[in-house]
């Protein structure tokens, strides 16, 4: 399923990150993603792909046309959203374990 602009822009609200954020973890630039939720502006399929996987790793799930429509809802609550944001990247980076 390739993602919409209007999708890519409700799911950003609905894990509350940023675009630069969403650009930061897709590696799609802000302004390309500004004007694909404004404009409709295609970014490309591969890009598409990278921005569906980065909201998706967020906590966004995205419905298909299924005879009422395309969507997105959270895969987790808000809180939960809020909470694995917040962890990310809490502690540095992983090390060895030997247990």
């Amino acid at each position: 399923m390739a993602i919409t602009g209007p999708q890519c822009r409700a799911a950003r609200a609905l894990i509350e990150l940023p675009r630069e954020q969403i650009a930061k973890l897709s590696g799609v630039s802000v302004q390309a993603i500004a004007a694909f939720e404004r404009e409709g502006r295609d970014p490309g399929a591969a890009e598409k792909q990278r921005l569906e996987h980065a909201l998706t790793e967020g906590g966004a799930v995205f419905i298909a046309e299924n005879g009422g429509g395309i969507g997105v809802r959270l895969k987790f609550n808000r809180r939960d959203v809020r909470a694995i944001n917040k962890w990310e990247g809490e502690g540095g980076p992983a090390g060895e374990d030997d247990v």
